[in-house]
């Protein structure tokens, strides 16, 4: 799958002004929502009922939080660069300042799964993930990490 199929430039935001999980998982969700025309809130209660299962802060400065949503056809992903990196509770116990969020159809999450292995590999390429940090605008950050 593309990754531009279901991230858009404007689900894309660089050198966002967050200070917690929380608050990061609140944003996803409210840019999340109209492009999919769900409530904000159901959003972030799907993000959050996965994040209390484990962490998805994969390590090296990344997470991929997901979620299912329900009554819903397509795929939606919002990429944030963090100005400064927040706790996270990763795997390796650093900060995150790379979040990659997929919110998936419920009847889709196997078809998905290929999705998310493709974004954490991309993120696990030192030099791509150099070129997101370094990215100043949102057009920037979406073309590095939709080519």
């Amino acid at each position: 799958m593309q990754l531009s199929t279901i991230l858009s430039l404007d689900c894309t935001k660089s050198a966002v002004q967050c200070t917690s999980k929380k608050r990061a998982l609140e944003l996803i969700s409210e840019i999340a929502a109209p492009h999919i025309d769900q409530n904000p809130q159901d959003l972030f209660e799907s993000l959050l009922n996965r994040e209390k299962m484990g962490s998805t802060g994969i390590g090296n400065g990344i997470a991929i939080p997901h979620g299912r949503i329900f009554n819903c056809d397509n795929a939606v992903a919002v990429l944030l660069q963090c100005q400064e990196p927040i706790e996270f509770d990763a795997i390796d116990n650093r900060p995150v300042d790379i979040l990659f969020a997929l919110l998936v159809p419920d009847e889709q999450c196997k078809l998905h799964l290929k999705t998310l292995s493709s974004v954490a590999e991309k993120l696990n390429d030192k030099h791509v993930l150099r070129q997101l940090r370094h990215a100043e605008t949102d057009q920037e950050l979406y073309q590095l990490f939709t080519s």
